[in-house]
């Protein structure tokens, strides 16, 4: 028998078209992806190739046209808004470009309410958000207000608020799409350390440094699926394939 972990996600023929004001706009076009315990994952390619779109199938955000996803085993084809729902509160961390965070609550509150939702007890999740702002340096910052942080000091609690539940998937969409290189690295430094300790990520970046991270790189573009590397220990794409880290916004 193989001890190859069974897929955490995987989804087949998944494809997306999006209908605005001009022509329809095809976004996925039958994607087929198996995502393993453990693995970290960067999807990369150039702005409007559909990578967000793709994260967005994948975390019951947005429906496909068509194809399927499977979580642990389990097709969420008859998955309703509410069902996804409580896999993402239980089961998939979501971490935004923009953080999200609630305004008008402090960081203590953000961090703590999905863990309130999954019927978590109020001591556990208050312990889970103390354990979780002090290892991302944020202590101090529990009684702050989202608008009182620099946008590093934001994405650090959205991270935290993604991994409150202790979710086996993590789905981080361009975390560091609106930080500058000093908020870049930091995330860079906890994606790596979450996955260090067997977090699954699946991280959607444009960025050739948060890509090299990962140990896995999807090259996305034009709704497709171009090129998939295992990176060698270094950052570097294995034999035969060199283009997956060349890329452009």
């Amino acid at each position: 028998m193989s001890d190859t972990p069974a897929p955490v996600l995987r989804a087949e023929g998944l494809v997306k078209t999006h209908h605005g004001e001009g022509a329809p706009v095809q976004a996925v076009r039958g994607v087929d992806l198996s995502v393993r315990q453990g693995e970290f994952v960067a999807v990369t390619g150039p702005s409007g190739a559909g990578k967000s779109t793709l994260l967005h199938l994948l975390g019951g955000l947005q429906r496909p046209d068509s194809g399927s996803i499977h979580l642990d085993g389990a097709c969420t084809d008859a998955y309703s808004e509410a069902r996804w729902a409580i896999e993402r509160r239980r089961r998939i961390g979501i971490v935004f470009q923009f953080f999200n965070l609630v305004s008008n609550l402090t960081v203590a509150d953000n961090v703590e309410l999905p863990a309130l939702l999954a019927g978590t007890s109020a001591k556990r999740a208050r312990a889970e958000r103390e354990s979780l702002l002090a290892e991302l340096g944020l202590e101090n910052k529990a009684r702050s207000m989202p608008g009182e942080l620099s946008g590093g000091e934001q994405q650090r609690v959205a991270l935290a608020r993604a991994l409150v539940n202790h979710p086996g998937l993590l789905l981080a969409d361009e975390p560091a799409g609106s930080l500058d290189s000093k908020g870049t690295r930091e995330v860079m430094r906890l994606l790596t350390r979450f996955h260090q300790r067997g977090q699954t990520i699946v991280l959607v970046t444009h960025d050739a440094r948060l890509a090299s991270t990962a140990d896995r790189v999807i090259s996305f573009y034009d709704g497709r699926i171009a090129d998939d590397a295992e990176l060698d220990g270094t950052g570097s794409p294995g034999t035969g394939i060199s283009s997956v880290l060349e890329l452009k916004d």
